[in-house]
This record gives structure tokens, sequence and C-alpha cells, in this order.
């Protein structure tokens, strides 16, 4: 299934997405995110349940806005220098346990909303990743048990200013800033992405690709990191994974290539579909 917040018209609420049209959960008793968040198993049956009665009030795709798919996750837990290349290209060593850095819940923005490039910064970036969700709570999770406490993934776009965060050992408000994580399109759940680690992964800027790889090329993969982070911190429903970027950010490029406004963002990963996002000069 594909799993969507959504406003249109006189509806907002969560959502499934199936042939062009979203089905509101709201006709199963499950009308908010929070609800949803609430009783995962809960808010499973009722999409369920709603596309198998046909969805009396669904609505055209193209007619809804999709906001992201979880507005205001407890945890966004990040995961640095994840793939080989972007390590030797950040002029860093590979990492023999996971880098883990912050996103404060704040920075999440949805498809098509503008990510804001602030005065402060001279060096905004882009970094296209794998989010998962948490879909059920998890403490000391065996790696072989990872994948029942996946609800499922979508894309996240780990907007960086580079100068804020290279100017200590500390990265989270180098990449905390508003509107500094675009988050979506939906949450593809497990029982239809059945393997997050040999998905097509890339960004394009005004339909230039900057970044191209698999993740396949994860180093360490979602067994080990929800066994690694849940050993230390309570995982919980709607909490986000995102799982670090490939080669091909604009801190690794020779000359360096830093965002600008009025460009385009695409991020698109095999089996979910696509972000966009635009970029625009923070006001005076």
């Amino acid at each position: 299934m594909r799993l969507v917040n959504f406003h249109g018209g006189a509806q907002a609420g969560f959502g499934v997405e199936r042939g062009g049209f979203v089905y509101p959960l709201s006709a199963e008793g499950c009308a908010t995110e929070m609800e949803f968040f609430a009783d995962v198993e809960r808010g499973l049956a009722a999409a369920r349940a709603v596309l198998s009665n046909g969805g009396a009030q669904k609505l055209a795709l193209a007619d809804v806005e999709l906001l992201a798919p979880v507005t205001r996750p407890g945890k966004i837990l990040c995961i640095g220098l994840n793939y080989r290349d972007h390590a030797i290209e950040s002029g860093m060593e590979i990492p023999k346990v996971p880098t883990v850095f912050l996103k404060l819940p704040h920075a999440v923005i949805g498809p098509g909303a503008e990510v804001v490039l602030p005065t402060l910064s001279q060096q905004p970036d882009y970094e296209a990743e794998l989010a998962a969700v948490i879909g059920k709570h998890a403490r000391n999770v065996r790696a072989e048990d990872w994948e029942q406490y996946v609800l499922g993934y979508t894309i996240l776009n780990d907007v960086s200013a580079r100068d804020v965060q290279l100017a200590t050992s500390q990265w989270v408000l180098g990449k905390s800033f508003d509107t500094f994580c675009p988050l979506g399109p939906a949450i593809v759940t497990t029982d239809e992405l059945r393997n997050p680690h040999a998905l097509d992964i890339q960004l394009a800027i005004d339909g230039e690709t900057l970044q191209h790889s698999n993740t396949r090329e994860l180093i360490f993969k979602l067994p080990e990191l929800i066994a690694y982070l849940s050993a230390i911190i309570p995982l919980e429903p709607g909490d986000i994974i995102s799982t670090g970027t490939p080669a091909g950010v604009g801190l690794g490029r020779t000359p360096k290539r830093w965002l600008r406004p009025g460009e385009e963002m695409t991020v698109t990963i095999e089996g979910i579909g696509a972000l966009k996002n635009r970029t625009v000069a923070a006001r005076a």
C-alpha cells in the first residue's frame, strides 16, 4: 500500500493511494496521521477495508495536495557516510560503526513545498536518501527481526548547510534549518516494497542528474541499523531512520556545487516515486 497525508477541497487527513485516487481512512474511523500512528495495526486494517469497499469517498490524486506522510515524527535519525563513495568524496574515513545524527522534526516539509535557503549559510547542499518509517515500538531488536518493526519506506532529502554543519563536530544545526527535511511522497508499506536494499536512487536538479546509485551500496543496512539504534534509543511508530546518501553531493564536487534559489530538486527512488521541491531565497 501507499499511505499518504493529503489536503484537498473540504477534506484533509490520512489515506491510501491507488490507481490515481486517494482513499481517505476517515471512512473507517482513522481520519488523521495521529490516529493512524497511535494504533498502526488498526490503521492498516482501515486501509485494507477502504480499498476492499471501493472507497465511496475517494478523491482524484490530481485534485489533492500531498503533505509529508509523517508531518511531525518523534525522531528523525540519520545515518552519515553510509555509502562508501560518499565517505570518500567527503574526505572522511569509512565508518566502523554507524554515524548517527539528528534532524529536528520542525524541518519536515512535503512534496512540492519550498526549501528556503537561509541567509546564514552560503553552502546549502542536497542529499538523496531512502528512509524507513517505524511502525511498531522497538527496543533491543535482533537484527534478524528488523522487518517486523518497519511500516514502510519513503524518500528524504537531507538538505544541509555545509558551512554551519562542519563548523563543529556536531551536525544537527546545519541539518535542521526550517524546511531542510523534504519527505514523501508516500509511505510504501513493506508488503509492497519487499527489498529496500536493491533500489535505484538518484537526484536531479532542473533535470541534470547529480546523484545516481543503488541502495545495495549501503555500508550499514537496515537490519544492522535497527538493531544498533534500538539498543540505545526506544523507537516509536512514526519515527524515521534515514539511511544516508550516495556520492554526488555539492560538497564533493570540483568546483563545489551549492543550491541556488529557483532550482527544482527531484529525488527518485525505485518503487517509491519522486519527491520534488523548489528552492527559494530567504526573505530579507
